[in-house]
This record gives C-alpha cells, structure tokens and sequence, in this order.
C-alpha cells in the first residue's frame, strides 16, 4: 500500500475549506493534538479563514491510559484561547480507537464549552472502540492487524506504514 500524503493533505484542506462553508463556520481555532495533529493542522490553517493563531493540545493526563502506561516523557504544553461559544476545528493525524479524541474533547471542555468540534483526521483506520468520527478525513485506510501508519516531521513531514508494536 502506497500512502499519498499531499494527496491527502489537499483533500483535507477541500474538505475543510467546504465543510466550514457549508456550517457557516467563521473564525474557528485551529487545535493540533501534539505532536502529528500539530503538524496536520499547521498544513490546515490556509484552508480556514480564521484570525486565531494555531492552538494546540497535550492530552498526556486526560488519556486513560495513563496509569498503565505511565507519564510520556516527554509532556507538550496545552495552548488554547478562550473556546467559550467558538467553533474548535479538533486535527489529529489518525483516527484509531477513538480515545484520543475522547481525551482531546476531555480536555477542550474543561476550558469552556464550545459551540462546536469538528474532527479533522488525515488517516481514519476504521478501528474505532468508541462512537467518534470525523467530519474531515484525508484518506480511510484498512490496514493489516500487524500494521500501523507513523506520522514524522515535522520538516520534512512524512509518513510511512511500520509493523504494529
């Protein structure tokens, strides 16, 4: 399998761009999930007309995870605007389970509530444990059980299919 990423990069950014049209979504924040989201959504902000800088999200203590997997060494730093009554455009780089995304939004309300979330994921593997999806995905991928898509960057960005660990 052959992964296109400025393929699928372009597809979010006609999607969004359509998508926000459609909603009558002006002024979004942008927030980029550390690290991949980040640099998905740094591709994103032309396609928004916003005037807000990108925002950006760690979810290391929101996931639930974490008392089995322990703190990530290395912790991100949460910087997120005022969101009371905005319209959040959520970007990670893929959609798996879902729990991410539950950490993510976890973490978004409990600094205001939003008049809206949309989900923006560059690669959506359909192995969802819990009922999120995304309103803009690059590319649906099916992989192998033994397969996983890793997302380097972020100059250059690239990506690659590695064995699952």
């Amino acid at each position: 399998m052959k992964l296109d990423l400025e393929h699928s990069l372009a597809s979010m950014k006609t999607q969004l761009a359509e998508y926000c049209k459609k909603k009558n979504i002006e002024d979004a924040i942008v927030v980029g999930i550390h690290t991949g989201g980040v640099w998905v959504a740094e591709h994103l902000m032309s396609a928004v007309a916003t005037s807000e800088p990108l925002a950006t999200l760690d979810i290391t203590f929101y996931r639930d995870d974490f008392t089995k997997a322990g703190l990530n060494p290395k912790v991100n730093q949460t910087q997120l605007p005022a969101i009371e009554d905005r319209h959040v455009i959520l970007v990670d780089d893929v959609l798996m389970s879902g729990r991410t995304i539950r950490a993510a939004m976890n973490e978004i309300f409990d600094f205001g509530r939003p008049a809206s979330i949309t989900l923006a994921i560059l690669y959506d593997l359909g192995q969802h444990e819990l009922p999120i999806s995304a309103d803009v995905v690059g590319e649906h991928l099916t992989l192998n059980p033994d397969q996983r898509v890793k997302l380097t960057g972020p100059q250059p960005m690239q990506i690659s299919l590695v064995d699952a660990y």
